[in-house]
């Protein structure tokens, strides 16, 4: 009798899993037909033991670490707006020289780009990050130590391909170990602490020399690194790789040792099995019509956030100030208070708004500041309204740039981490990151001498762009907040079918 009640419990509650995404709490209803306990107990409890749903103190402390990376990206970005004025009159460099020197981060990072997708994949996230900081450790110190602009050029280069690398493994890691819940959030703190770095070098770039501003940034990079051996590896790489007890064991450390973790782990290794069935994909066969919809979502974000002016805006914050007559200290300082407060709020909103809302929002806000700058230096060439040209600047600059960071500069990286199936994510991902970094080089490394040639022009084109980039999110770009990367890829590809 007892053997026939057990099988008739195990039947049922395979019928019952069948059902499973139709019917969520449906192991609730079974187990309080089961059990004496009454349904809101049972509600209660499944709520609670769902693995997905767990955050924990690992998940926060991984992430934590993992986006410590994205803070020496930051120190890596705003460390040419503070030092700009030191370098130019201790090494002699000119408009050019220097020109090159702060946008080669952006080359660095193409060719980290071009790379981090198979990198990732071979050695794993952890290592992969761990693989990073050599490049930013010896870049800093090279930069810190160099007497001309060859050595400073190269240390900016090797900075470079740690930050491109930091750039596709970072959200990747996050988006692969975070709750589904919470996952905007947490990918969006690669935006945030990138930003700490970022306002830390524009506020202490002011008053230090810019050899101890690039030991400051050696630093953390070398924090990073004791911080990376007591964080977990993502337990979707392990379960690809086929080690499947390794990534049972990093992803029950991650959702709780009182959780069962079955389930999910079950849902990782069928998505994968699925996946490879075709095997894993080449930068070639990437081009084929299933994986047309999310490429083009992908590819479409970063064109349209370089093209957006920011990388420029950001890298020569202090020139922007100079040009409209408001003193680069104080700008860059104010700048530095207000982004970083914005950015946490976009981190608190990015999974109450949506990703498409905050997206839209940030590309407006950019649009209309790229039009005020665009006014103020029109002003500034035809010596109208003197006195109203530095208020128009510093507003216009710093409104860009918060915009940015409340948006359109962490956003994409999420959606990237979301949208690409674990077959595709190596040649995917290395696309559009390689997308984001060219076009981010151009736009550095061309965008003082268009600031020369006419400022007021290259703005209006800015604000542009941002006006036809909501319109390219409002049609093609889905909402993603609250589903599961399995959850959002099928819907990816029953679009495309």
């Amino acid at each position: 009798m007892e053997r026939q009640k057990s099988m008739e419990k195990g039947l049922l509650r395979k019928s019952l899993s069948i059902r499973e995404r139709k019917f969520p709490n449906e192991e609730a209803f079974l187990e309080s037909g089961l059990s004496r306990k009454s349904p809101r107990e049972i509600t209660k409890k499944a709520q609670n033991d769902d693995g997905e749903c767990r955050v924990t103190a690992t998940v926060f402390f991984s992430t934590f670490v993992a986006v410590s990376g994205s803070f020496c990206t930051g120190c890596g970005a705003g460390f040419s707006s503070g030092a700009q004025s030191g370098i130019t009159k201790d090494l002699s460099l000119s408009v050019a020289e220097y020109s090159m020197f702060g946008s080669i981060l952006t080359l660095g990072g193409l060719i980290g780009a071009v790379f981090s997708g198979k990198v990732a994949d071979v050695l794993g996230r952890k290592r992969t990050m761990l693989f990073c900081e050599t490049f930013c450790v010896t870049g800093w110190l090279a930069v810190a130590l160099a007497q001309d602009a060859l050595w400073l050029d190269c240390g900016r280069l090797l900075l470079g391909i740690g930050v491109g690398l930091f750039s596709y493994v970072i959200p990747v890691y996050i988006a692969e170990i975070a709750p589904k819940h919470v996952r905007g959030s947490f990918v969006f703190a690669n935006q945030l602490m990138q930003n700490c770095g970022i306002a830390l070098f524009f506020i202490i770039g002011n008053f230090l020399p810019w050899r101890l501003l690039a030991l400051v940034g050696f630093v953390p990079c070398v924090l990073h690194v004791f911080c990376l051996f007591f964080i977990p590896e993502s337990p979707r790489w392990l379960a690809k790789k086929g080690r499947d007890k390794e990534c049972r064991s990093a992803l029950q450390r991650l959702r709780g040792s009182d959780v069962d973790i079955s389930r999910e782990a079950n849902t990782i290794r069928d998505t994968i099995e699925m996946s490879e069935v075709d095997g894993e994909s080449r930068m070639s066969e990437l081009f084929q019509r299933r994986y047309a919809y999310p490429l083009l979502i992908g590819v479409g974000l970063m064109f349209l956030q370089q093209l957006s002016g920011s990388s420029g805006v950001t890298y020569y914050a202090s020139s922007l100030f100079n040009k409209g007559g408001f003193p680069s200290a104080i700008g860059t300082s104010v700048i530095a208070t207000i982004m970083v407060p914005k950015a946490m709020l976009g981190t608190i909103i990015v999974d109450k708004l949506g990703r498409r809302t905050l997206l839209m929002a940030s590309c407006a806000a950019m649009g209309l500041s790229a039009l005020l700058l665009s006014v103020s230096y029109g002003f500034e060439s035809f010596g109208i309204l003197p006195d109203l040209t530095p208020i128009f600047t510093c507003i216009g600059v710093l409104g860009h740039i918060v915009a940015f960071a409340m948006g359109m500069g962490g956003l994409p990286w999420i959606i990237m981490a979301e949208i690409f199936p674990m077959n595709v994510k190596v040649s995917a991902g290395t696309l559009v990151t390689v997308t984001n970094w060219l076009f981010g080089w151009i736009i550095t490394y061309t965008f003082n001498f268009m600031l020369e040639w006419n400022a007021s022009g290259m703005f209006f084109i800015f604000s542009m762009v941002s006006a036809f980039s909501i319109v390219f999110i409002y049609f093609l770009v889905p909402e993603t907040k609250g589903r599961s990367l399995e959850e959002i890829q099928a819907l990816l590809s029953n679009s495309v079918q």
